[in-house]
């Protein structure tokens, strides 16, 4: 009984990301982004410990990995796509849209769609151990969140629009299967050679955050992709 309790505490926590991405994506739907986002990094809290328990405890099993990408895809792709479904119903429209209005936020869940794809590619693909390929699943869901909470007055003002949304919508959810690799910000050690690019990011985290708040999250997340693309090409060139 000890053991079965034991080995299950990785897989109970998985459940409670899960549970929290289900409540993040009810209040998305009630255009509660503040409350969306933080049950997100509630949620986000929770993905960290099921593999950090998984590790302590050596307990780790293929039902928990395929668990994990379960409960990611409700809080990292199914709750953010549920907030840009509501963001839809609250932006600006052209007028040669008017007619598109009550279909038109469905589109939003292509980003729970490509983020189900990014899940299952990352189980099988064995290149993803120490880098990524493609946009992780958090960082998209950061990117979402923050953006609806702190830049919900520009989006749902005259200057934003349907149509920059759905471009959006589409880059971001491209970027989530794109075979683009992706560094990780795991440190094996912390010398400086094989951990330049890591450090870089990090220093330009702490200026954004400052500056923009909540929408420098998702500024963050937009210089990762950026850095991501300029040491791929470097090492091309290399």
């Amino acid at each position: 009984m000890a053991n079965f309790l034991v080995r299950n505490i990785p897989n109970a926590v998985t459940c409670c990301n899960l549970f929290a991405g289900c409540i993040a994506a009810v209040m998305a739907f009630q255009r509660n982004y503040e409350g969306a986002l933080g049950f997100i990094f509630v949620g986000a809290t929770f993905d960290f410990f099921d593999g950090m328990l998984a590790r302590m405890l050596r307990v780790s099993d293929p039902m928990g990995k395929q668990l994990d990408s379960l409960a990611d895809d409700i809080t990292f792709g199914f709750a953010p796509a549920a907030m840009v479904f509501s963001l839809f119903q609250e932006v600006h429209y052209p007028d040669f849209m008017s007619s598109w209005t009550d279909f038109f936020p469905y589109t939003a869940f292509l980003i729970a769609v490509c983020s189900a794809l990014r899940l299952g590619k990352f189980n099988i693909d064995p290149r993803q151990s120490d880098t990524f390929i493609g946009l992780p699943t958090p960082a998209n869901a950061l990117f979402w969140g923050s953006l609806a909470v702190g830049a919900h007055p520009f989006l749902t003002s005259p200057t934003f629009n349907a149509v920059y949304l759905f471009m959006m919508v589409v880059l971001m959810s491209s970027l989530l299967v794109a075979e683009v690799p992706m560094f990780s910000l795991k440190f094996h050690h912390v010398g400086w050679r094989d951990n330049q690019i890591r450090f870089l990011f990090l220093s330009v985290c702490i200026p954004l955050l400052i500056w923009g708040g909540l929408s420098g999250l998702s500024a963050i997340v937009v210089w990762y992709i950026l850095l991501s693309f300029f040491s791929r090409k470097k090492t091309q060139k290399l």
